[in-house]
């Protein structure tokens, strides 16, 4: 079964589903220590599915709370991994944004 790659922007902070902006993971980190995050990641979304099954309020707070953990520390939530100032634009509309022309071009090539 192949993935299907989403279109990354060009300066590769986001990548676009469904014309909406979603941040990457930080390239800065190293294999090992991006493994041992997405593997909290898949922990922890498995926690969630396990305590919305068993409607246990909380243990769905604690495994969303790790969701959130992995998150952060890949770079897709929380402070941004890039230093040059610009803003954050996680989850805004691609149209809406300075990405909005190079989103556009997608469509037409």
């Amino acid at each position: 079964m192949s993935r299907k790659a989403y279109p990354r922007t060009p300066d590769g902070r986001y990548f676009v589903v469904r014309g909406r902006l979603w941040r990457t993971s930080n390239p800065a980190l190293g294999e090992a220590e991006r493994e041992r995050h997405v593997h909290e990641l898949m922990t922890a979304r498995r926690a969630v599915r396990t305590a919305l099954a068993a409607d246990d309020a909380t243990a769905l707070k604690a495994a969303r709370a790790g969701v959130q953990a992995a998150k952060v520390a890949l770079g897709e939530r929380g402070p941004v991994w890039w230093d040059d100032g610009a803003p954050d634009l996680n989850r805004h509309m691609a149209k809406n944004t300075p990405y909005a022309a190079w989103h556009a071009g997608l469509d037409a090539g």
